[in-house]
């Protein structure tokens, strides 16, 4: 059976470390999309911060779907159309905040097209917004403004700091909903049981592909459950080592290309 179909984590797999998609990379998946192959950019980032690339990939002329928010909002990358939205649970916003409240940590979220976050700030309070070249909209009381829905809260802060609140949270309300780390120092915290993996297999069943026609290409522990979940599961060779052991192909990294290698192997040369 062939591989049709691959979904790509963008920050740390699709791009490198200047937060491009090399040459290489994009000739490889657009030749691999004019042969019917479908892309799927699959991302905790804000659908925002993803319509750009998907755009540069040609994804528009040649379908494909962008799934933001680690699975939690998809759109169909040719129409626009939104395919589906899970919205995290806002009862459970004012606990998360109070468990923060004794920490440094910023707490994160986002409004159209502004991303909205509490008044502390560390280090990494401004990444996010500098990845998506969304404008920032700090707020005195978070809890009180966050009235609307919103797909998840992201958590930034010092990775030691990081570590022990995932442990916290993740004892204090599993099965309500999950956290997880998209890199050291960003805590995604999403409503119960979406993630990139769940996504996928949905996605899947809708368009008629098998998950032995999949392949999912990640670095960080966000990607986990889809590269577990692919018929190949390829971590970057700068991805964490945890992803790396579930993983069943090891590629050249994302500033080597890596990408594109698994592209011209196994979708261009099937």
């Amino acid at each position: 059976m062939s591989y049709e179909i691959i979904a790509l984590d963008i920050d740390g797999t699709l791009t490198n470390s200047q937060k491009e998609i090399t040459p290489r990379t994009k000739k490889a998946l657009i030749d691999a999309q004019k042969l019917g192959k479908k892309v799927v950019l699959a991302s905790g980032r804000h659908n925002y911060g993803m319509k750009d690339i998907a755009e540069e990939l040609e994804m528009d002329k040649y379908g494909g779907y962008i799934m933001a928010f680690n699975g939690g909002k998809v759109i169909n990358a040719a129409t626009n159309e939104l395919i589906s939205s899970v919205s995290f649970p806002k009862k459970y916003i004012k606990p998360v905040y109070d468990v923060l409240r004794d920490s440094n940590i910023t707490v994160i979220t986002y409004e159209d097209d502004h991303i909205v976050m509490n008044e502390k700030v560390n280090e990494y309070t401004n990444i996010e917004s500098k990845i998506l070249k969304m404008e920032e909209k700090t707020v005195e009381n978070f809890t009180d403004y966050v009235t609307f829905d919103v797909n998840k809260l992201l958590l930034a802060g010092d990775p030691e700091e990081i570590d022990k609140y995932e442990k916290i949270l993740v004892e204090k309300y599993k099965g309500y909903f999950d956290v997880f780390k998209s890199c050291p120092f960003f805590l995604e915290v999403m409503p119960f049981g979406v993630n990139k993996g769940a996504s996928l297999s949905t996605m899947l069943d809708k368009l008629g592909y098998t998950r032995d026609q999949l392949i999912a290409c990640g670095d960080s522990y966000n990607d986990m459950t889809m590269i577990g979940y692919a018929g190949l599961g390829v971590c970057m060779a700068n991805g964490e080592k945890d992803v790396k052991k579930i993983s069943d192909l090891i590629a050249d990294s994302n500033d080597d290309d890596g990408v594109a290698k698994i592209v011209e192997e196994y979708l261009l040369n099937k």
